[in-house]
């Protein structure tokens, strides 16, 4: 018997026959499902058509499993073009059987009027737990693999769209997922692809208010997954404790800058200018500025005594760094809030608005939410972004599975202390909310408090390839991490809950 079972949905664009016909040369492949919303007529042998509802739903995903006669399923979620290269299934099928894998992915190429460029793909951890995992356009899943998870996990869930996530999960619980590092396909005009969307719109995707459904599904899905390994937080939280130690203000707008002079006397004004029933001031992390930002700074520090401008004896600072620097500062407040270098706030009172919600509620930390626009403070799509998935429930375990949390951002200083900033210029705001919701509740604002520029000054602007993936690798690498002293820590909470019921009575 043939190994492979190709499965993919139907479009009705030039290139869907001439994908199915280089698959079916393949000498593995046994049958081809063709997933189709409406009837279609195929005429090509070891063709099958499927009338069904969306592929990644539960349905399918049941039907497609339980149909399967082959060792292997061969999915491709999206129908596009591809070229399989010279004995590209051969090389998936044989590590899968080496290394007994769950799934199986490849790097690729992709193709264009632009040419022919290298499409290098994660590896895959187990903090790689996000729903837009890249895994490319074709994955190989051992059948017997998905009916063993299948069988101790539970059945596919009931949700329409996030059935495949939910699988995946489930799948890589007791079996590896392996990358092969070799492009084995390429992708034909994969322009408009989200490989190929522009950065604003693939980190924001998800929050589109038309794919709140998707996300309340992708939720449930994750929690699960979270108690099957045993992650899963309860909502239950620490007190924050209030610091021994006294503090000159009650809050410090915090700004780590390096390198910009075109907008960090506007973030600077934008601080001072807030008007609060509080004494603050403003604490600027000079990061060894080349390009006349410290003569703007010194300047400005002259002419308000509020504006403290630091410039750190260590030269290997990153910006998490000199978050640190401004923390254990002697003229730190008891709150510490973020405002980036080429940001600004968008009202006077957000000062007031944060430091309201921390000292309102036993909160470690405030998140408020921010309007995306562009060099010249124009709106620019999809304009506010205030993480409205966030439940005071479950917002700390799915956390997990987003790539952020919002800003403008606001800190208990004492506790900060104790926990610091990973010394990284990307993901150390992450890491630290991930590590404070562990154990302490995050207060939410809903209300724009923030401007956020997109401009070509960016740090996240004109990313390469391999800039990308190291973001996204080392986000997952957060999440791994996390994910294990969450394991402990929720073994912990079962062990003394269950003395506690084993203990005798005293009546």
């Amino acid at each position: 018997m043939k190994p492979l079972t190709v499965v993919i949905p139907y479009r009705p664009i030039p290139f869907f026959e001439k994908t199915l016909l280089s698959l079916m040369k393949s000498a593995l492949v046994g049958r081809v499902v063709i997933i189709s919303q409406e009837p279609v007529h195929f005429k090509m042998d070891k063709s099958h058509v499927l009338v069904a509802g969306p592929i990644f739903s539960h349905e399918i995903l049941s039907q497609m499993i339980s149909e399967i006669r082959t060792n292997y399923l061969l999915l491709l979620p999206e129908a596009r073009e591809i070229a399989i290269q010279p004995k590209a299934l051969e090389r998936t099928l044989k590590k899968a059987e080496s290394t007994k894998a769950g799934l199986v992915y490849s790097d690729f190429y992709d193709e264009s009027e632009r040419g022919k460029t290298l499409r290098p793909l994660n590896d895959y951890q187990p903090g790689s737990v996000r729903d837009d995992f890249d895994f490319g356009v074709m994955t190989l899943f051992s059948v017997s693999a998905i009916r063993k998870a299948l069988k101790k996990y539970g059945a596919v869930s009931e949700v329409k769209f996030a059935g495949l996530y939910d699988l995946r999960l489930k799948l890589s619980i007791d079996h590896s997922i392996t990358h092969l590092k070799e492009p084995l396909y390429s992708v034909i005009g994969n322009v408009g692809a989200i490989h190929e969307l522009p950065l604003q719109e693939k980190l924001f995707a998800y929050l589109d208010p038309q794919n709140r459904a998707v996300q309340k599904e992708m939720e449930a899905v994750f929690t699960d997954y979270l108690k099957k390994i045993g992650a899963y937080l309860p909502p239950s939280f620490k007190e924050v404790e209030q610091a021994a130690t006294s503090f000159p203000v009650e809050a410090s707008v915090v700004i780590p800058v390096r390198n910009r002079r075109e907008t960090i006397a506007e973030a600077v004004k934008s601080a001072l200018s807030q008007d609060a029933d509080f004494l603050f001031n403003v604490i600027v992390v000079d990061n060894h500025s080349t390009d006349g930002t410290t003569a703007i700074l010194s300047d400005l520090a002259s002419q308000y005594s509020r504006l403290k401008h630091t410039i750190p004896v260590r030269t290997d600072l990153a910006i998490g760094g000199c978050w640190n620097e401004a923390l254990y500062a002697q003229d730190c407040g008891r709150y510490a809030v973020q405002l980036d270098s080429d940001d600004l706030y968008s009202s006077p009172h957000t000062l007031q608005t944060m430091v309201g919600m921390l000292r309102q509620g036993n909160y470690a930390m405030a998140i408020g939410s921010y309007t995306l626009v562009d060099s010249n403070l124009k709106e620019i799509p999809p304009g506010l972004i205030d993480h409205r998935e966030w439940t005071d429930e479950n917002g700390h375990n799915n956390a997990l599975r987003i790539n952020g949390l919002g800003a403008p951002r606001a800190f208990n200083t004492g506790l900060m202390r104790k926990i610091g900033f990973l010394n990284v210029s990307y993901g150390e705001d992450y890491a630290a909310a991930l590590r404070i919701c562990r154990e302490y509740r995050i207060g939410r604002i809903y209300e724009s408090l923030y401007f956020c520029r997109r401009w070509s000054g960016n740090s996240d602007a004109g990313l390469s390839i391999e800039e990308a993936n190291r973001n996204d690798a080392f986000k997952d690498q957060i999440r791994t991490e996390e994910i294990l002293e969450r394991q402990k820590m929720a073994k912990g909470i079962g062990q003394r809950a269950s003395e506690k019921h084993q203990m005798p009575s005293t009546k």
